[in-house]
């Protein structure tokens, strides 16, 4: 029953109060039905919300309100000390400091008797769910334990170096123990040699010299494996060997017939991957639509492996599956989310194949736009296996003796619905961010060939558009059938971070005009103002890292940076959980047989799973880069003293970080190499800014570095800058706060430390989902 008010209009402070207790569930129709408003005062409700909402105190996510937070209400979280008091504090699995700045402290409320699987100690692992606290003393949130996923473990990850007379060295994975080596006496090798990647434990740390410590476990040899990525599967616990359980059901998995399927077998559908894919698991198709009243209209087709028929829900296969989350895809291997028998075999839409699949047909207006749509659980059989780069020579007049039966009858007709589509999407104005994407290529020996940034064709842009129109229809539908999945979400910047950028754009003299509700096209705007111009790249980062990431919730609050209401991972169900969630759903929804989605799977039973999946999402993005690093870094090693171009890609109160032109490898230039006098930390300009000289080291600013040390384990590079900053303009810097001014110490004491400012900073360029954020 709505409260009645005494007189006058609700105080701000009731209304804020109503969303705090409702959380995300509440928009201005439940606010004026709480508080007995009329249709009279939902102007003045209107203006208030905006008020509050430009003040920070609330946000709004889609057409739901809540107050402004960072962190989702189900969340994976590591347990990592105890307050004064004793109670347990967590931070986020997974947090990146680079990109995100200082992890939120979570305090973690633990009852007398805690109930099964949520008893928990410090370095165990925990899925939590979270409440913002009403005091930030210490800790911002509160949270209970749902359940425990993993206990401490208390080892050091490194590389074994062996020493002449016994014994040997440890040489530590992580970038912040760089030069921190342990002893390892002879008895405590555990018959570990040179160049071993180990688990070391240690047994005793002095108070001079190196500690010591003792070697558990053998993890490979970088040596004979001559892979890098190792290091980062291990450190991150991602898991390499199926159980025997699900191995074995994947060998007695059949292959899926017409029973209970539509024969799809002679539509020639085909797929378009890279050239190095081994598994294919979408495959496309498209004709004009013969309807006289969608005239100018097309049917695509978008066929998607059916992992569901062999991935049963609570089977051996689903649990090893739900573990990893995502497959993982480093240069020189793949760490899959299936048995190969399943995703490169059974699964795999390879031509002249019967292949079963779950497809959605999408009839496409004239302009663009989605008519309608319908899925289809069938038997097919792809026409061929192509990549992009021979779709699109074919497209270009160059077709080779695959695509030149094809290019009339299938090809032109996938070309001509993608401009259709292109008319829609352009309407849209998703975010389009310009933010060039590397890719290591290797030598036979897995050591680094050379750097390339592959173009981006057409054929790309095609595939892509037809799998966000599968994904929006499989949302839709499900929508309408009323069942719980597990949404594609990425919330709107927030608004601290919509302001920084404001205050950015000033001072390259770009307007950024908010008025009204945040869209994407505000943010294009921008970008299009400076397109071709040396800023370019710049602003391109800076729109970048003001941006929320994306992440799998049970709950919609629309895609921002796609800029649509409803988005859900269908596509890749052979490497993505989500996707297989999504699959077992439309199946049960529809009524297509077996493999669905249990009746007991529900909204909160699904948080759990999105909130898991996403920070495998999380660990798979970090150890890809980390190895890119390290390959990267034994890449350079033999060349300390070298001068290189590169681009300043991060601004922190301990240094610069440079992103090198030609390999695109990351280094940090402390700030004490900068010069004898002090630096102000402008987190307006993105900048350090001498003090006496005026001298300005910006992000986006190109620059000559030498290089002066590499460790290649940690995949860590130290840089000395060689350019002259800019002078900076006077009266454009705000004035530092307390911490902000930092010491560049005189390069003939390299020994010792600025002293460390209050803050975190974002650092790096945290080119998420590999400079793509927004691909969905």
């Amino acid at each position: 029953m709505a409260k009645q008010r005494d007189s006058g209009f609700p105080a701000r402070d009731a209304i804020v109060a109503f969303v705090r207790a409702h959380p995300g569930t509440v928009g201005t129709r439940e606010i004026a039905r709480e508080f007995g408003l009329k249709n009279a005062d939902r102007a003045e409700l209107k203006r208030i919300l905006r008020e509050l909402a430009d003040e920070g105190v609330i946000e709004k996510r889609g057409k739901k309100i809540a107050e402004p937070a960072a962190l989702p209400a189900t969340l994976m979280a590591d347990i990592s000390g105890r307050d004064a008091d004793g109670e347990l504090i967590a931070t986020p699995t997974e947090w990146d400091e680079v990109e995100s700045g200082e992890p939120p402290k979570i305090r973690i409320h633990v009852p007398r008797r805690p109930p099964p699987g949520t008893a928990a100690g410090v370095g165990d692992r925990a899925l939590l769910r979270i409440e913002k606290l009403d005091d930030a003393e210490g800790a911002v949130y509160r949270a209970r334990i749902i359940k425990v996923v993993d206990h401490a473990k208390s080892r050091v990850l490194g590389i074994f170096r062996a020493l002449p007379d016994g014994g040997g060295r440890l040489i530590p994975v992580d970038k912040k123990q760089v030069g921190r080596e342990l002893n390892i006496a002879r008895a405590d090798t555990g018959g570990a040699e040179d160049g071993d990647l180990v688990s070391i434990e240690i047994v005793r740390s002095r108070g001079f010299g190196l500690a010591s410590g003792k070697v558990k476990e053998r993890l490979g040899s970088l040596a004979s494996e001559k892979a890098v990525s190792l290091i980062a599967i291990h450190s991150h616990e991602i898991p390499q060997a199926f159980s025997p359980s699900a191995l074995r059901d994947a060998e007695a998995a059949k292959p899926a017939t017409l029973a209970g399927r539509e024969d799809w077998r002679e539509l020639p559908l085909v797929t378009i991957d890279p050239p190095d894919a081994k598994d294919h698991d979408d495959a496309v198709h498209a004709e004009l639509d013969p309807d006289p009243g969608n005239k100018g209209g097309y049917i695509v087709h978008v066929a998607i492996a059916d992992v569901a028929f062999y991935v049963r829900p609570g089977s051996a296969l689903d649990r090893d599956a739900l573990t990893r989350g995502n497959s993982v895809y480093f240069p020189d291997r793949v760490v899959p989310m299936l048995p190969e028998r399943i995703s490169n075999d059974l699964c795999s839409l390879v031509p002249g194949e019967p292949r079963g699949a779950l497809a959605v047909r999408m009839v496409i207006g004239a302009d663009g736009r989605k008519r309608s749509h319908s899925f289809h659980r069938i038997l097919m059989r792809s026409a061929a296996k192509l990549n992009y780069a021979q779709a699109q020579a074919a497209i270009d007049g160059r077709p080779d003796d695959t695509t030149g039966p094809l290019l009339d009858p299938i090809l032109k007709p996938l070309y001509d619905a993608y401009a259709t589509v292109k008319k829609a999407r352009d309407e849209r104005d998703p975010l389009d961010l310009d933010i060039p994407e590397r890719k290591i290529l290797l030598k036979p020996d897995g050591t680094v060939d050379r750097v390339v940034v592959p173009e981006r064709l057409d054929a790309h842009k095609l595939i892509e558009e037809f799998m966000i129109l599968a994904n929006v229809a499989a949302a839709e539908m499900l929508e309408k059938k009323a069942l719980p999945l597990i949404y594609r979400v990425h919330d709107e910047p927030t608004l601290e971070k919509v302001h920084n950028l404001q205050e950015f754009l000033k001072t390259l003299d770009l307007p950024f005009a908010k008025s009204g509700a945040l869209r994407p096209s505000l943010f294009n705007y921008v970008l299009a103002q400076v397109k071709g111009h040396d800023a370019e790249l710049l602003v391109n980062e800076v729109v970048l890292r003001s941006q929320s990431q994306a992440e799998y919730a049970a709950e919609n609050y629309g895609h921002f940076g796609l800029n649509l209401r409803r988005y859900a991972h269908f596509t890749s169900p052979i490497r993505r959980y989500a996707d297989l969630v999504v699959h077992r759903a439309l199946i049960r929804g529809l009524g297509l047989g077996e493999g669905a989605l249990p009746e007991t799977e529900t909204v909160e039973t699904l948080s759990e799973v999105a909130a898991q999946i996403s920070v495998t999402e999380r660990r798979a993005m970090k150890a890809e880069r980390e190895t890119a690093d390290r390959l990267i870094a034994h890449f350079l090693a033999d060349r300390i003293g070298a001068t290189f171009q590169g681009r300043i890609s991060g601004v922190t109160r301990s240094g610069l970080f440079v992103k090198l032109s030609d390999t695109g490898a990351d280094g940090l230039i402390p700030i004490r190499t900068l010069g004898t006098e002090y630096f102000n930390y402008d987190e307006t300009r993105h900048a350090l800014v001498g003090t006496r000289s005026g001298a300005m080291h910006r992000l986006g600013d190109v620059v000559d570095v030498r290089l002066v040390e590499a460790a290649p384990v940690a995949g860590a590079l130290r840089f000395e800058l060689l350019s002259e900053g800019t002078v900076a303009p006077r009266g454009r810097s705000r004035r530092p706060g307390a911490g902000d001014t930092m010491r560049a110490k005189a390069k003939t004491h390299p020994g010792r430390s600025p002293r460390k400012g209050k803050g975190k900073d974002k650092g790096k360029s945290g080119k998420s989902k590999k400079g793509k954020p927004f691909k969905g």
